[in-house]
């Protein structure tokens, strides 16, 4: 049987620190607070031909063109209208910025190690691989997300290997 053993206190947890937290629909997550970037309001939107339905499109951030993901679509829920609160969440992951559309921003916290549980095991059909844990803070659950990993399943953040085809 393989189970998952929980942090001792002796040993660090890579994962505690600082959580940029956010709603997406009645759920909180949280994304590391090193990997955002800034948060803005929501901008026009360009959309862009032949993406995947999450991809929103992009957005002219100061001279910058930057990919848009919808994170409820990214992960599997349905999608609203937007309000007054969605704004967009930049992040970055090397040299790459994007952004992620969420409901709305809550706060950034510090979240312990002895506050953050391994994620949950569903079974083989199940995917918990873009969750870095689960926080318990002041009797609230929060999803902490591992953002690089939700959004290299995008394809955009990889790096391209070869230029268009020509025929």
């Amino acid at each position: 049987m393989s189970t998952r053993e929980p942090n001792s206190p002796a040993t660090p947890d890579a994962r505690s620190g600082k959580y940029l937290t956010f709603h997406l629909g009645a759920e909180e997550y949280g994304i590391e607070i090193l990997k955002v970037q800034e948060i803005i309001g929501l901008l026009p939107i360009t959309m862009v031909p032949n993406t995947p339905h999450f991809i929103r499109g992009i957005i002219n951030l100061r001279g910058k063109i930057i990919p848009v993901v919808d994170l409820r679509a990214k992960l599997g829920m349905e999608t609203l209208a937007a309000s007054n609160e969605t704004c967009i969440v930049v992040v970055r992951r090397h040299t790459m910025e994007m952004g992620v559309v969420v409901d709305r921003v809550k706060e950034v916290l510090d979240i312990k190690s002895t506050e953050i549980e391994h994620a949950p095991e569903f079974g083989a059909h199940v995917d918990t691989s873009c969750l870095l844990g689960i926080g318990k803070h002041n009797g609230q659950v929060k999803l902490l997300l591992d953002i690089d990993r939700v959004l290299d399943s995008t394809g955009l953040m990889q790096a391209p290997t070869a230029g268009p085809e020509t025929a």
